[in-house]
């Protein structure tokens, strides 16, 4: 005679005693509950697989995995069985995709991400880049799992970078977080790039001009650079020199290594990779940029040789010889002759380009 099995209930569960050995409490269809000698309560579901073998499946402990809980994940298995697909395989599958999802947090990828683009870039950009993330994202979102990040994550570490006053900053890491979440849509860590669309939610920053005196100016400036009451180094005025004799941006003149310069030629070149361009992107049609030496430029060039040829940098660090001056350098050099406010390394390019233009009539290109 066929022995019906009644349904489980949670009475039936809660009041169920341990026994000296472990014994079953059937629900039907293969799902059961174990109670073990220390009444703890275990979830079962025995079922036979396509090969005809008998297969045991774990959903749990009780009360964790109530009983309505289990009689669905019963339901679920039953479904996979029918689908021909293994339960056990199936739920490995899932267990191992989300161990692989935890591992796959946002600073992993962004390293990742860093490590591929280094090659690309020049030692100073690439350097910049992974500081920048290490000081203001990756504190913030680092240790997430980049698919469970949200828009309001992301948002939440860029306006910190904001709040302190440094609104450029953030929306370079606005663009540098895009990139990350391109790089990791294409690797398949997640489905959609949460920075995309973040049009407004930083304060727009308006472009600022930078301080230049104009060509009337230019004689008093000399003059003042002449007397040198501000007591500056030799390299430091030797740098002002230059910068108007070449029109070169700041940091392309202080990290300048000497290896760029051939004296006996009065040559100057400056790998495509330092210039502005080529910090910012990779273009196959981009050139090594020849500075156009004059014979007053190439004369202090000798002369900062017979100072500083022994170190690496044209302009080496007084504490630390394998580094370059700061951009600072030359901001403080120009505050102490009296032109704080009213000059910046940058506005030697904008005189140049003033008086070019304005006063020789040269087309903006030259």
């Amino acid at each position: 005679m066929l022995k019906i099995i009644a349904p489980l209930t949670d009475a039936r569960i809660r009041n169920a005693k341990p026994r000296e050995k472990l014994y079953k409490l059937f629900d039907g269809d293969g799902l059961y509950i174990e109670v073990t000698p220390s009444g703890s309560r275990i979830w079962r579901f025995k079922f036979r697989q396509a090969n005809g073998k008998d297969n045991l499946l774990t959903f749990g402990p009780y009360p964790e995995i109530t009983l309505q809980h289990a009689r669905e994940k019963r339901l679920e298995t039953r479904r996979l069985i029918l689908q021909g697909i293994d339960p056990g395989k199936h739920r490995d599958d899932a267990k191992r995709r989300l161990k692989e999802r935890a591992a796959n947090t946002f600073e992993k990828i962004a390293r990742e991400w860093h490590a591929n683009k280094v090659p690309t870039w020049s030692e100073r950009t690439a350097k910049n880049v992974l500081q920048r993330l290490e000081a203001d994202i990756f504190p913030a979102i680092g240790r997430r799992p980049i698919d469970e990040l949200k828009h309001l994550d992301v948002i939440a570490a860029l306006r910190k970078i904001e709040e302190r006053g440094a609104s450029e900053i953030a929306h370079r890491q606005k663009a540098v977080c895009a990139s990350i979440f391109s790089y990791a849509i294409q690797c398949g860590f997640t489905e959609s790039n949460l920075v995309t669309d973040m049009k407004d939610v930083l304060k727009t920053v308006r472009a600022g001009h930078f301080a230049a005196i104009n060509a009337d100016e230019l004689p008093q400036f000399l003059a003042i650079l002449d007397r040198n009451e501000a007591r500056m180094f030799a390299p430091t005025r030797i740098a002002l020199r230059l910068m108007l004799l070449c029109f070169v941006r700041t940091s392309e003149l202080i990290e300048t290594p000497w290896s760029e310069i051939d004296l006996e030629r009065g040559e100057w070149i400056i790998p495509w990779q330092r210039m502005k361009r080529g910090k910012l992107t990779v273009n196959p049609d981009m050139t090594n940029h020849h500075v156009c030496l004059s014979r007053q430029a190439l004369e202090l060039l000798r002369e900062l040789h017979a100072i500083t040829g022994r170190s690496r940098y044209l302009f080496p660090n007084q504490r630390d010889h394998e580094k370059p001056i700061s951009n600072n350098t030359i901001l403080v050099a120009l505050g102490r002759m009296g032109y704080k406010g009213k000059m910046t390394g940058h506005g030697f390019r904008a005189l140049a380009m003033s008086t070019i233009k304005e006063r020789l009539g040269y087309r903006h290109e030259v």
